[in-house]
Order: C-alpha cells, then structure tokens, then sequence
C-alpha cells in the first residue's frame, strides 16, 4: 500500500518529536503489509467517517483515510486509553 508524502507540518511534528526513525520504520512496514501485526492498523469509530490508524509506537498513531487506493496520512496524534 503507497503512502503519500507527508505534509510539512507532520513532518516537523515527527522531528520535534523524536519520531523520525519511526515513521519510517512503519511507513516501510505498512508499505509492505497495511495489516502487519506491529502496526495495529484499525478502521476507527465511527466506522462511516472512513478514518483508519496505525501504530508508531505505544504513545504515537497516524490516523489517515484510503484515496484511490492511497494512503493519505492526515494526522500523527498522541494515542492513549482510558482506564
């Protein structure tokens, strides 16, 4: 599965966060397989939006929709749960 380039402002938030590596590291796997084990990649509720994740690490998620077949990354966000 392609990934479009980021935009700047995620690129930057990668950097300012240290997640750089990471990114990459899952971007490459996600390339490779969107369900490897790792990623936890996800149809987010509610599921009509069409929003999907997938793990950079415990803390960080990129959250983006499916276009033309594309994944478009929107958004890196700080996942946590409630407990």
């Amino acid at each position: 599965m392609h990934i479009e380039p980021l935009r700047r402002d995620l690129k930057e938030l990668l950097a300012d966060h240290n997640l750089t590596n990471k990114w990459e590291k899952a971007a490459w796997l996600f390339q490779q397989n969107i369900r490897h084990s790792s990623l936890h990649t996800e149809l987010l509720e509610p599921r009509w939006r069409g929003v999907y994740s997938f793990r950079l690490d415990k803390k960080y998620r990129a959250l983006f929709f499916m276009v033309r077949g594309r994944a478009e990354v929107f958004q890196i966000t700080n996942h946590y749960k409630r407990s």
